[in-house]
C-alpha cells in the first residue's frame, strides 16, 4: 500500500480524499464539526497508525508550489476588504488585541510559576499566533541548549486549530443565525454587496482595466506579481512579507488595479486554498504520540489558561465596545488559527445556514471582514512582537 503513494497522483489524490470527506462531515454539521479541524485531526490518525506516510506532501509534489502560494493568497485577502470598511474596522483590532493580551498575563501569571517561564514563554508566541512566531521561539530555545522545550511550542502549533476553530465555530453560527433572523425580519443593517459599496464613487479616479482584459491568465499574472513584489520587500525591509502583501492587495483594489476577489475571478481560489492548508497540515509531521504523552499535560495547562485569557479579553472588550460578543469572540479566537481557518469557517458557516445564494453573501460579508483583520492582528502582527519580547529575557 505504501509503494502505491510513491506515485504523484495517488498521493495527491488520497490528500484530496481526506479534504473530501473532512467537507461532506462539514456540510452535513452544517458547520458544527469544521472542515479544517477534521482535516488536521485526520491528516495526524493516518500518520500514526501508518496509513499515510510522512512525506506524502512531498510524494503529491504539492508542497514545492504551494510554498509559493501564501504570499499570493495574501494579495487576494486584500481585495476582499474594501478600504471604507478596513478604517471601520477598530474594533476587532481593538478585540483581538485584547484577547491576546489578556492570555499573555495569564499565562506567565499562573502558568511560568509552575513550568518555569522558558516553556511558558515559548509556548506564547505560538499560542497567539502561527508558524513564524514558533520559528522564532524554537530557534531561541535550540540557541540556549533548550532543544527538549522545543516540542511545547510545536505542540501548540499542532493541536491550537482542534480548540479554536470549533469554538470559533459555534459563535459564528449564533451570529450568522441572527444575522439570518434579522434578514428575514426585514432589520438587518448591514452591506449588501461588498463590490457595490467599494465601486461607489471611485470609479472616477482608478484604473480602468477593459472587461476583455480581465481573463483568469492575466488575473493570475497580477496577483502572483503583487506576491513576488511582497516577497521581495519582505527581504530587503526586514518587514515581514505578508504585510506587503496585504498593503499590496489593499491598495491594489483601492486604485483598480485588482478587482474584487480577484482569484475567485481567476477561477483558481479553491485550488490555491487547498495547495495551502496542505503547506500548513505538513508542518505537523514532526508531532508524535510520544511527544504528546512526555509534554502533553503542560501543554493543556497552557492551552486552557491562554484559551480563557483569549476569551475573557474578548468578552469584556466586545461588550465595551457595544459589539454583539458572538461577533467578537471568535474576532479574538483568531489568535489560535489565523488565515485560512478563519476565511473558511466564515464561508462554511455562511454556505450551512443561508438558504439562497443572496443570504449566504450577506451572512459572509458580514462575518468575513472582522474575522480577516482579527486574524492578522494577532497572527501576522502581535504574536511576532510577544514572541520576539518574551524569548528576548530567556
Amino acid at each position: 500500500m505504501i509503494n502505491m503513494f510513491n506515485e504523484p497522483l495517488v498521493a495527491a489524490a488520497m490528500i484530496f480524499a481526506l479534504f473530501a470527506i473532512a467537507e461532506i462531515i462539514s456540510v452535513a454539521t452544517k458547520a458544527r464539526i469544521p472542515m479544517l479541524f477534521i482535516v488536521f485531526f485526520g491528516y495526524l490518525m493516518l500518520l500514526w497508525t501508518g496509513v499515510f506516510p510522512a512525506d506524502i506532501a512531498e510524494k503529491s509534489y504539492f508542497v514545492p508550489f504551494a510554498s509559493m502560494l501564501p504570499a499570493v493568497l495574501i494579495v487576494h485577502m486584500g481585495t476582499l476588504i474594501p478600504f471604507k470598511q478596513l478604517k471601520e474596522q477598530y474594533k476587532a483590532v481593538i478585540i483581538a488585541l485584547s484577547g491576546v493580551i489578556v492570555a499573555v498575563i495569564l499565562v506567565l501569571a499562573i502558568v511560568a510559576p509552575i513550568i518555569g517561564y522558558a516553556g511558558a514563554a515559548s509556548a506564547l508566541g505560538p499560542l497567539t499566533g502561527g508558524i513564524i512566531a514558533y520559528i522564532i521561539s524554537a530557534e531561541k530555545l535550540s540557541e540556549l541548549g533548550l532543544v527538549s522545550l522545543v516540542t511545547i511550542p510545536a505542540l501548540i502549533l499542532g493541536i491550537q486549530n482542534f480548540v479554536g476553530m470549533p469554538l470559533a465555530a459555534y459563535f459564528l453560527r449564533k451570529r450568522g443565525l441572527t444575522i439570518q433572523k434579522e434578514i428575514h425580519a426585514g432589520t438587518y443593517q448591514g452591506e449588501a454587496s461588498k463590490e457595490e459599496e467599494q465601486d461607489v464613487g471611485e470609479k472616477k479616479w482608478q484604473l480602468r482595466i477593459p472587461e476583455r482584459y480581465k481573463t483568469s491568465t492575466i488575473l493570475l499574472f497580477q496577483v502572483f506579481i503583487g506576491g513576488a513584489i511582497a516577497t521581495v520587500l519582505g527581504t530587503v525591509t526586514g518587514i515581514n512579507y505578508s504585510l506587503w502583501a496585504l498593503a499590496i492587495g489593499i491598495i491594489g483594489s483601492l486604485i483598480g488595479f485588482y478587482p474584487g476577489k480577484v482569484m475567485e475571478r481567476a477561477n483558481s481560489f479553491g485550488i490555491t486554498m487547498a495547495l495551502l492548508i496542505v503547506v500548513v497540515m505538513s508542518s505537523m509531521n514532526s508531532i508524535t504520540p510520544s511527544m504528546f504523552t512526555e509534554h502533553l499535560p503542560a501543554v493543556i495547562f497552557i492551552m486552557v489558561v491562554g484559551v480563557i485569557g483569549i476569551m475573557v479579553g474578548g468578552f469584556f472588550s466586545s461588550k465595551l465596545l457595544k459589539w454583539d460578543t458572538n461577533k467578537g469572540m471568535p474576532v479574538a479566537l483568531t489568535a489560535l488559527f489565523g488565515f485560512p481557518g478563519d476565511y473558511i469557517l466564515c464561508e462554511e458557516v455562511s454556505r450551512s445556514l443561508g438558504k439562497t445564494k443572496k443570504e449566504q453573501e450577506t451572512i459572509f460579508n458580514d462575518l468575513v471582514t472582522p474575522m480577516l483583520i482579527g486574524g492578522f492582528t494577532t497572527v501576522t502582527i502581535s504574536s511576532v512582537v510577544i514572541a520576539s519580547i518574551l524569548m528576548s529575557f530567556l
